[in-house]
């Protein structure tokens, strides 16, 4: 194997239990170096997020992977936390002690992202699947960090605008901290790729993968089977099943993965809010047509339109059963 084909990953991440996956999905994908991992607040506090990374690290083996702390809120206004979605400490409240980073960096997430992005410029991959509050402040340092990356994938964003009548999901990472997802979709990059929840949303980790992961009877199908079945008791209520969509584990396949992606478009990404919810959306139409006010110029994003489910689902459940590489 080359090095151009191995991803260089610093993940950034307010683990939840979706970033969880991701995290262990990564580790055991051997195509995969997670570099860093860098903590954000959102779906809990950066504190439990830090724990969070953690627990992940030690049932993957990986705990000397340099971990750093970052934004506890927003660059303006209080936090939201999801503690409804993920429990109050990320991952579904199964554990009752907290655990810390074996390898805890001095520098803050921001400070980390840009040393390593100067180090060594077009080396790393960087996959934000939280607020975009440490790659905001990382912007301030280095306004031209994205450039600095091989490509930067974000979890995040709505897609184009919906078809008439249809209500997407809560793009939660953009609702968090819209002022810094401004920055980002408005800073000059290499590649940024946004996988929105118009493709996460219908990316569903059902029943029969829970329970796959349950009976492979290994650490790593055990932990995943344990907190889906948390994250499930959120979002039965939305479908009356329990499932769940894999949100940051399609964002993170994705990165290492992009034949997945089987339509896209490019094009600028604005920030838009009705005075309730607040997303990013691609500059258009469902149709295709263009949005009937001016848009703010941007460079083009790649927005994923629609990917191969099957083939992820089925690898996304094989890795976190424990049949990665590194597993």
């Amino acid at each position: 194997m080359t090095d151009d084909s191995v991803r260089h990953v610093i993940l950034d991440t307010d683990t939840g239990i979706d970033d969880a996956l991701a995290l262990l999905y990564l580790a055991g994908r051997s195509d995969v170096e997670l570099s860093a991992i860098t903590s954000v607040y959102g779906n809990t506090s950066v504190e439990s997020a830090l724990t969070n990374i953690a627990r992940v690290l030690e049932v993957a083996g990986l705990e000397d992977v340099l971990v750093a702390r970052g934004a506890a809120g927003p660059l303006s206004g209080a936090p939201r936390i999801a503690a409804h979605v993920h429990g109050n400490d990320g991952l579904g409240d199964l554990w009752s002690a907290p655990i810390a980073p074996k390898n805890l960096s001095t520098l803050s997430s921001a400070e980390l992202i840009v040393e390593m992005a100067r180090a060594r410029p077009g080396y790393y991959d960087l996959l934000p699947v939280g607020p975009l509050t440490n790659i905001g402040i990382a912007l301030e340092i280095e306004p031209n960090l994205l450039t600095l990356f091989r490509s930067t994938v974000i979890m995040g964003g709505s897609g184009p605008f919906p078809p008439l009548g249809v209500v997407q999901m809560v793009d939660a990472n953009i609702h968090n901290d819209s002022e810094a997802a401004a920055r980002v979709f408005a800073a000059p990059r290499t590649e940024l790729v946004m996988v929105g929840v118009n493709v996460t949303a219908p990316t569903i980790v059902d029943e029969q993968a829970v329970q796959a992961l349950a009976r492979a009877g290994t650490p790593w199908g055990t932990f995943s089977a344990q907190i889906l079945e948390a994250y499930m008791d959120f979002y039965q209520v939305a479908w009356g099943r329990r499932v769940s969509p894999a949100h940051d584990g399609l964002a993170a396949a994705l990165l290492v993965q992009p034949d997945w992606i089987t339509r896209s478009e490019r094009g600028p990404v604005n920030i838009t809010t009705d005075g309730f919810a607040t997303r990013a959306h691609l500059m258009r139409t469902d149709t295709g047509l263009p949005v009937s006010w001016t848009a703010t110029p941007a460079p083009d994003t790649l927005v994923v339109l629609d990917v191969d489910r099957e083939a992820f689902l089925a690898d996304f459940v094989r890795v976190l059963s424990g049949g990665g590489s590194r597993a």
